[in-house]
């Protein structure tokens, strides 16, 4: 049996004519998903009752800067974070991305007594939980939380806390210094956040998290939460 070696020629002809384009658009693809929009894969509660384990979340890197693709480095600037944002960013810590929200901009002097939070002195108002959205978490998990509802600077949105768990719920004050931002996750008690790794450089943050775009179900055989598909992010 003969054996044709394809001519260099040929070889750079097909580099050309398939190759490149492909690689090509790998790079733009890439190069947007770095810049321009992401998402986010939560393996972890921290931000439970808002975001579950499963979640894959919507990342609006455009909504407060432009960054050079694959970097941290700013072109362009329009925006910061603000209080209630859900924000994603490498933690100080570990340089893992994580979710979490926006408690404290610079400047702000930070408390937790008790799980409730104080911004600047002012205690944040708390009520109750809508039950719709306790039900999104498995049955026999919900007894073991508490439920309410946050509303940081107008922005309303669920907490969670467990009694059972040991937790830091009573910290700081501390000021937020400039630059910074103070996170910490939705659900309180379960949550590596700034009370343990400090407030985080604006230039770590990645982008807003606004939305959840698919959801998995890691307790029930990975099965799809359909109800949680394309839903606004509170």
């Amino acid at each position: 049996m003969k054996i044709t070696i394809p001519s260099r020629q040929n070889c750079r002809k097909l580099f050309i004519q398939e190759v490149k384009p492909l690689l090509i658009m790998a790079f733009v693809l890439f190069a947007v998903r770095s810049a321009v929009a992401d998402w986010n894969d939560v393996p972890t509660g921290s931000m439970k009752p808002t975001i579950l384990e499963g979640d894959r979340v919507f990342v609006n890197k455009l909504a407060y800067d432009l960054k050079v693709p694959f970097t941290t480095l700013h072109l362009a600037q329009w925006d910061n974070p603000q209080r209630g944002d859900i924000v994603v960013f490498f933690s100080p810590a570990d340089g893992i991305r994580l979710v979490k929200r926006v408690v404290g901009l610079p400047g702000d002097r930070i408390e937790l007594v008790n799980n409730q939070l104080l911004v600047n002195g002012a205690p944040v108002k708390y009520g109750p939980l809508a039950q719709q959205t306790i039900a999104e978490l498995p049955s026999a998990e919900q007894p073991r939380h508490q439920f309410a509802t946050e509303d940081l600077a107008a922005h309303p949105h669920p907490v969670m806390s467990t009694p059972a768990l040991s937790a830091r719920r009573t910290f700081g004050p501390v000021t937020v210094p400039a630059g910074k931002y103070f996170m910490m996750g939705d659900n309180r008690d379960n949550s590596f956040d700034s009370r343990y790794f400090g407030s985080v450089d604006r230039r770590r943050i990645v982008g807003r998290a606004t939305a959840v775009v698919a959801s998995l179900d890691h307790s029930d055989y990975f099965l799809p939460r359909w109800q949680r598909f394309f839903t606004a992010l509170p």
